[in-house]
This record gives structure tokens, C-alpha cells and sequence, in this order.
């Protein structure tokens, strides 16, 4: 409705889980009783600006703030340096990401939280020089490979550092995507009878240095947890974005994260990583996930470019 205001929310790879974060704000503080927050990011339309860097020279007069020109390709290679993250140990993280996706794919575990959209693709028709077009039905994200194998990941140049080790095979994809909430007060629910599905419990953001942005989620997964009143032995579910196997599994070491509990169902290596839609896109598999599974809490959690991490923690009602 015209009368309905709205927001665009800027924190790269957190602005959907942001804007779920001051939504659920605004709710607890009575400004508001009914609110969507999600995010949408198309890549695929992103125009590439080459090499031609633009940053105020000034930015660079004091030596810390050079990594804020880091690719993120780079700062994954420096995270793998590290945490010692073997290009075997990423390769084989990101074909269980693959697989991960493809077994959910196939048992319709993404079916509740997913919408099905038309696409419109239109081509020129040489014949007669007017416009076709064509329409497909999406009901899944088309990321996952069958074909995905250790072998071929194995064959894949690294494409950051001669000598490195992150590749296109264990890197989150250019995706595009879109992911919302509807957050409602507790007043709202009764009045509308509202089925909740979860509980915002908690959100956390922390700084790193940017050239080692990877390791953002380290910082806030304690945070979240403190503000939660929860140890990490009480989350059930994990949703950490898969921006690259290298920073993934710095992450999982440092924080002792559950392997089991991390992404069940495959990660941005698989599904993709629309930036500013992957924290919505995370927070929907959760709370569906906790439903399904009739478990408690979940979390979703990832590195930010420029040196940040988010965390947020939803509770199953």
C-alpha cells in the first residue's frame, strides 16, 4: 500500500539479515506491528568495472586501511594462509556443499520456503526482426551440480594468487535471488491469527580487519550467543554462508563448530550467494528447517566485505 514506508538496507553480504535485525527492532520497540524485511540482489545484471579503482587517495594515508582495497578473492587466500586450510580440505568442502543441495533438492526439503517465479527471456528473431520471448517456471536454485566431482574441482586453477588456492569450484557463485520475512508483534499474531514459525531472538555484528574479512563470523557468533543468554552446544541448526570453503572452515576450526550442524543442506558454494539476499534467504531455510526437523534454535551467520561478520539466532515456537 502507498501509505507503507520503506528501506534499503546496505551491509553487503548481511543486508537481508540487517534488515530482519531492525525490523524486529522497530517491532520491539512499538513503532510497528507488522513488518517485511528480506533482500534481493541480481549479479547477473552487475556491470564489471575492470580494473580501475576509484578509492579517495586519502583512504590509504595510514597503512591499516590498504586491505579495504583487497579483492575478496584475496582476502580468502589470506584467511586459508592463516587458519592452514588445505586446497583438499576446501575442495572436499565444496562437493559436500554440492551434494548437501542436491539430496535436499531431491527430498523437497527447500519446497515450504521456496516460491516458484516465471522467468521471461527475450531474443531477437533474425527472420523477421521483431522480439521473442520465452517463459520458464524457477523452483529451484540452480546451483548445484550433479556433475560436481573431487576430481574436477581438483583440475580447477587457482584464480586469485598463482599459488593459491581458492578456485571457482570452492567459491560461492554469481547468483541472483531474493529472500523476505514477515515479522509481526505478538499483538499482531492474535489479532491477524498468524501462524509464527520462529522467534528473532538475537543479532550480533562485529568488525575485522577487512583484508582478513572471512573470519568476520568468528566475532559474532560469541556475541549473538551472549546476547541470546545460549552456548553454542544449545543451536541446533547453522546456516553459515559459504562465501568461500577456505573462510567457511576457518571459521568452523576457530569457533568449533558442529560439521554436522553447518549447512545440511548445502551452502552458497551449491545454492549461490546473492549478496544482499542471502541473509533473508538463510534466515528462511532456518526457521523452515527448525519446523520440519522439530528442533529449537538455529542460526545464520557470515562474513561481510570491508571486514565484518554478522550473526543472527531464531528460535522454533
Amino acid at each position: 500500500p502507498k501509505p507503507v514506508g520503506g528501506v534499503t538496507v546496505n551491509r553487503f553480504c548481511a543486508s537481508g539479515l540487517t534488515a530482519v535485525q531492525m525490523a524486529a527492532d522497530r517491532i520491539r520497540v512499538g513503532e510497528a506491528d507488522v513488518l517485511i524485511a528480506g533482500g534481493a540482489e541480481s549479479m547477473s545484471l552487475v556491470p564489471m568495472g575492470g580494473n580501475k579503482p576509484s578509492f579517495n587517495p586519502a583512504v590509504f594515508e595510514r597503512d591499516e586501511n590498504v586491505g579495504i582495497a583487497y579483492g575478496m578473492g584475496i582476502t580468502a587466500e589470506k584467511v586459508a594462509a592463516q587458519g592452514k586450510v588445505s586446497r583438499e580440505a576446501q575442495d572436499a568442502f565444496a562437493l559436500e556443499s554440492h551434494l548437501r543441495a542436491l539430496k535436499a533438492q531431491a527430498a523437497g526439503e527447500f519446497t515450504d520456503e521456496m516460491t516458484p517465479i516465471d522467468v521471461v527471456a527475450r531474443f531477437p528473431d533474425l527472420a523477421t526482426g521483431e522480439t521473442g520471448t520465452t517463459t520458464r517456471t524457477v523452483s529451484l536454485d540452480e546451483g548445484p551440480r550433479k556433475d560436481t566431482s573431487i576430481e574436477g574441482l581438483a583440475k580447477l586453477r587457482p584464480v586469485f594468487a598463482a599459488k593459491g588456492s581458492v578456485t571457482a569450484g570452492n567459491s560461492s557463485q554469481t547468483s541472483d535471488g531474493a529472500g523476505a520475512l514477515i515479522l509481526a508483534s505478538e499483538k499482531a499474531v492474535k489479532q491477524f491469527d498468524l501462524k509464527p514459525l520462529a522467534r528473532f531472538v538475537s543479532f550480533a555484528a562485529r568488525g575485522v580487519p577487512p583484508e582478513i574479512m572471512g573470519i568476520g563470523p568468528i566475532e559474532a557468533i560469541p556475541a549473538a550467543l551472549k546476547y541470546a543468554n545460549l552456548q553454542l552446544s544449545d543451536i541446533d541448526w547453522i546456516e553459515l554462508n559459504e562465501a568461500f570453503a577456505a573462510q567457511s572452515l576457518a571459521v568452523i576450526n576457530s569457533v568449533g563448530l558442529d560439521p554436522a550442524k553447518v549447512n545440511p543442506m548445502g551452502g552458497a558454494i551449491a545454492l549461490g550467494h546473492p549478496l544482499g539476499a542471502t541473509g533473508a534467504i538463510r534466515a528462511a531455510t532456518v526457521v523452515h528447517a527448525l519446523r520440519r526437523h522439530n528442533l529449537k534454535y538455529g542460526m545464520v551467520t557470515m562474513c561481510v566485505g570491508t571486514g565484518q561478520g554478522a550473526a543472527g539466532i531464531f528460535e522454533r515456537v
